[in-house]
């Protein structure tokens, strides 16, 4: 008899911890489908985010050399028209992430800085020189130097760099987004983000 009820408590064992393991390996099988996904979704969103611009501007360009004790004087000056497309970019292929599988938390570490190119179209009009002071390559590099830094500074004090941050913000929910769906929690620098109002923090 005691044979039989020892018998009865063993098969009640080996079965409970049959189904321990078979929820536990379950569990395991979800919570690795789960990162996998989450790792394939950050480098999906990597990419490009690409805001543009057109602008116009126009500059006067004037030097004045002169000679024989300042007797003579020579000058060269031009009216300069400038028409330049600029663009913002946030390569999200560089954006650092951690997956922290056991906690069920994805991590952003850091986002690169804004990659902000200008590519001027230079046309000048208007063009006088004298025989003793004409343009020379030095010139035209000099006005590029001047229009290009003009430009960049016009930039970033335009909307251009708040609708390239409103892109990026945009691509970060859908990280958010994926994270929430699935039960995990995203952190940026250490900070969680609850809701995808606290993604405006990340704004550079």
């Amino acid at each position: 008899m005691r044979n039989i009820f020892f018998g009865i408590i063993l098969a009640v064992i080996i079965f409970f911890g049959l189904r321990y393991c078979e929820h536990h390996k379950d569990e395991r099988e979800q919570l690795e489908a789960n990162t996998a996904l989450i790792e394939k979704q950050l480098k999906n969103v990597g990419k490009l985010i690409v805001t543009e611009g057109s602008y116009a501007q126009v500059f006067s360009y004037e030097d004045s050399k002169r000679f024989y004790f300042d007797v003579l004087s020579a000058r060269k000056k031009a009216l300069v028209v400038v028409n330049a497309d600029a663009s913002i970019a946030y390569d999200l292929s560089a954006v650092e992430t951690k997956v922290d599988e056991a906690n069920k938390t994805v991590y952003i570490l850091s986002i690169p800085e804004p990659e902000l190119t200008i590519n001027p179209n230079i046309e000048y009009y208007d063009v006088t020189q004298d025989y003793l002071n004409q343009f020379e390559a030095s010139d035209y590099n000099k006005i590029k130097t001047r229009v290009e830094r003009s430009l960049r500074e016009k930039i970033e004090n335009s909307e251009l760099v708040t609708n390239a941050q409103n892109r990026l913000i945009s691509e970060l929910q859908k990280i958010y987004i994926l994270t929430n769906s699935m039960g995990w929690s995203l952190r940026y620098q250490g900070e969680p983000v609850q809701t995808e109002d606290d993604l405006e923090k990340i704004k550079m």
